[in-house]
Parts: structure tokens; sequence; C-alpha cells
């Protein structure tokens, strides 16, 4: 980890989940140990590449570094950036509300639509 202590735009850290650090492990969703997260602070995503340190080095080398999002914004595509954009433009309560209807939606509509497809194929092959 020494060799990313000076980076200006990453951090390596080793968090002992079974101590202090137990509050941040839950939140982030680790359930088992050893457990490795990288990306967003804000999305973390599980690692699961090989453990030794020239695999985890060749992955950061490779995959990790600035990405699209508020900070990053030159980093976007144009559609990315202007969605980025009008949700920036937004109050904090207004971003969580449409969260929470994205999620209903994916969660109780979504299945339902897949029904439906399902019988439109059927349907159509009928004819």
């Amino acid at each position: 980890m020494e060799e990313f202590a000076s980076s200006p735009s990453s951090l390596v850290a080793d968090v002992d989940c079974t101590a202090d650090g137990k509050a941040l492990c839950e939140t982030q969703g680790v359930q088992g140990f050893p457990s490795i997260k990288h990306g967003d602070p804000s999305d973390l995503q599980d690692y699961n590449g090989g453990r030794d340190f020239d695999s985890l080095k060749k992955f950061a080398e490779e995959s990790l570094g600035p990405q699209c999002g508020p900070l990053n914004l030159d980093l976007c595509d144009e559609k990315k950036r202007k969605k980025l954009e009008g949700f920036m433009a937004m109050s904090l309560e207004r971003v969580e509300a449409k969260i929470i209807n994205s999620q209903r939606v994916v969660e109780e509509e979504v299945p339902l639509m897949k029904k439906v497809v399902g019988y439109l194929k059927t349907k159509k092959e009928e004819l």
C-alpha cells in the first residue's frame, strides 16, 4: 500500500471489519473476509481478481482512475454529462425521490412488463 500512499487521486486502505471499521463495512455490504472493494466511494464494487500484489497492481493500473461523474464531467460523453448536470441542478431531496421512484419501477413494474412481453410473444406466435 505504500506504493500508492502519495497518490493524489487514489486511496488504498485496510479496514478491520471486526473492530473500529465494523460500521463502514456494514455500510459497504462487506459480508466475508477478505473483501476488496474498488471504484467510486459512493458506489463501491466487489473485486474478484487475483489477491497477490502483482495482480492487484495490474488491476489498479489498468482499471482504476478518475471516472465520469460530478467531479469529472470532462470524462463523460455528451449524454451522460447532460444527465449529470440535470441531476446536479436538483435538490438533494429531489434526486433521492427520483432514486426511490426508479427503484420502485425496477422492482415492481419491470417484472410485470416482462410477463406481458412473454404473453405478447406467445400471442404473436399463435397468429
